[in-house]
């Protein structure tokens, strides 16, 4: 753990320092924003199982309101024409959790708890697993999570901090999850900064 430990402070020396404080209060921002808002970043999460984050924040930033308003019918041609892989059973996902954005709003304001919230909408909202619940919180701004993604597994199993699993079930996220706390406490970290910061050293980039 050492050695990881020693390049991460190398980093915080730098001024990817700045660039990741910068990228969390962008976070806190989305989180204070209106619940459209806030449902077209839950939309952005939905799309990126088995896509690149790039591309999906590209088809994000495209798509704009289109998310929320267009109808069940012309969510996936749109989805076709931006050429997004998933176009049938994402679009299927956004629209049912659309139907749950009253409830969302709700429960995100009535309850800080980020556990309870992650259950919810891991229960509640499909094509949402543990991964792309903890992207969405961190997303609006909840420090306590990391998106455990094969760039994380892959920088944990290099610096011999974790055997490559064969599969990533609930009890294997949340034990890796444990793991990376371990990580941040050394080195006075919250979550969402220490993914920020692992993310950059297995891609070069800090992007959301």
């Amino acid at each position: 753990m050492e050695s990881l430990l020693e390049v991460v402070r190398e980093v915080q020396q730098t001024e990817v320092k700045d660039l990741i404080k910068q990228r969390i209060q962008e976070f806190k921002e989305v989180g204070k924003d209106s619940i459209e808002r806030i449902f077209n970043e839950l939309c952005f999460c939905i799309t990126t199982a088995f896509c690149s984050a790039e591309r999906c924040i590209e088809l994000q930033e495209r798509m704009g309101d289109e998310f929320l308003n267009l109808s069940e019918t012309e969510l996936p041609l749109k989805l076709k024409e931006y050429k997004y892989r998933f176009p049938n059973i994402r679009s299927k996902f956004i629209i049912e959790a659309r139907d749950n954005l009253s409830q969302l709003e709700n429960i995100i304001k009535s309850e800080s708890n980020g556990s309870y919230l992650r259950e919810w909408i891991v229960r509640n909202i499909k094509g949402i697993g543990y991964k792309e619940a903890s992207h969405f919180l961190r997303n609006i701004g909840y420090t306590e999570y990391a998106i455990i993604d094969f760039h994380i597994i892959d920088l944990l199993v290099k610096n011999n901090l974790l055997q490559k699993p064969k599969a990533i079930t609930k009890t294997k996220y949340l034990e890796i999850e444990l793991l990376l706390k371990s990580i941040g406490n050394k080195l006075n970290l919250n979550m969402a900064e220490l993914d920020l910061y692992l993310w950059f050293l297995e891609t070069g980039k800090i992007l959301k």
